[in-house]
């Protein structure tokens, strides 16, 4: 069992892990072209739960990680608000000893109905994904399924259940929403909610992923430092992924996520888990590891199985993107959630 001193598990790059992105389904009610496009993606992908982890099996998998270093966990999909009884699943994770965090990723259309039990289940956090405010492009980016008002009054009911901590992810494409940018900031700057920007990334394979889309994280910031002007924040910890940035006017915050252009692999803490128990230790990993015959055998077990994959973990696609060593077969966003 590879470890540091304070007996958290590392990876051959020494890096430990803190983070699990645990995707409760595949199943969407959008079809964003940049993750689960419609003309690839049946509209019932992911709707049949019988190869889903049920609510005791991933009770079992959080509590096992926990044993290994795992202090945040942050439930995705698919669409998590999809699965039925969420908030109990959330009670139950909210009670494990040792976890310091839950948050959740959610396209937030169906969020005004869910948000105060989620809050009163114990959820801490909600990030919402928002590419466009205008409502005939957000339509359009949602796959013919979203109207962005939905949206909105999801995260107005997130704020009114108590919710001090919500986050927008805006994945930008050049061309595409980066007329976006200053609207959803005019929109959301003095309210607390704080926006980030994602650089359109070469996740999964049927994206049509192309270099000359992504918006350079860089580049956002000069535009926007023309309307408002910015200074950069200390991270909030060793290996966050967005870098922070302040109005100074004292309008809240922005944050940027530079995958392609800034990579941050040497700080990259997280796991991912999809709905049916595969674990990927990369967001760009070509294949997963199966913890269901950890599972069934029990916490032990599925212990062992993770500090085996995790002392073995070697990933840094980001940083290899484009070289001989970097593979162009990803796992699909929708399964791992992003």
């Amino acid at each position: 069992m590879r470890g540091d001193a304070g007996g958290r598990i590392l990876d051959r790059r020494g890096r430990p892990i803190r983070d699990l992105r645990l995707s409760l389904i595949e199943a969407c009610n959008f079809r964003c072209p940049y993750c689960m496009p419609a003309d690839r993606i049946p509209d019932d992908h992911g709707l049949d739960a019988a190869g889903r982890l049920d609510f005791d099996q991933i009770e079992t998998l959080v509590r096992a990680f926990v044993r290994v270093g795992v202090r945040k966990l942050r439930l995705t999909g698919g669409e998590p608000l999809l699965r039925k009884r969420l908030p109990l699943l959330v009670a139950r994770l909210a009670a494990i000893d040792g976890l310091d965090d839950i948050a959740l990723t959610t396209n937030g259309v169906l969020l005004a109905a869910q948000a105060r039990a989620l809050r009163e289940a114990g959820l801490g956090r909600v990030t919402v994904s928002l590419d466009a405010l205008d409502p005939a492009l957000f339509r359009t980016m949602s796959g013919g399924r979203g109207e962005v008002a939905d949206v909105l009054a999801g995260i107005e009911a997130a704020r009114a259940a108590g919710f001090d901590a919500i986050k927008l992810n805006c994945v930008v494409q050049r061309g595409v929403n980066d007329d976006q940018v200053l609207p959803l900031l005019a929109h959301f700057r003095g309210t607390g909610v704080v926006v980030r920007f994602i650089e359109y990334m070469d996740v999964g394979t049927c994206n049509d992923w192309r270099r000359e889309h992504v918006m350079p994280s860089a580049e956002l910031r000069d535009r926007i430092h023309a309307r408002w002007p910015l200074r950069p924040l200390d991270p909030h910890y060793v290996g966050e992924v967005a870098s922070r940035y302040a109005f100074e006017d004292g309008s809240s915050e922005v944050g940027f996520v530079s995958s392609v252009s800034a990579p941050f692999c040497g700080d990259c803490h997280r796991a991912r888990v999809s709905a049916d128990g595969h674990l990927y230790t990369c967001l760009f990993a070509d294949r997963g590891h199966d913890l269901r015959p950890a599972l069934a055998a029990g916490e032990d077990a599925l212990v062992e199985a993770a500090t085996a994959i995790w002392s073995g973990r070697d990933d840094r696609y980001s940083e290899l993107r484009g070289s001989r060593g970097a593979s162009r077969r990803h796992v699909e966003m929708y399964l791992i959630g992003g």
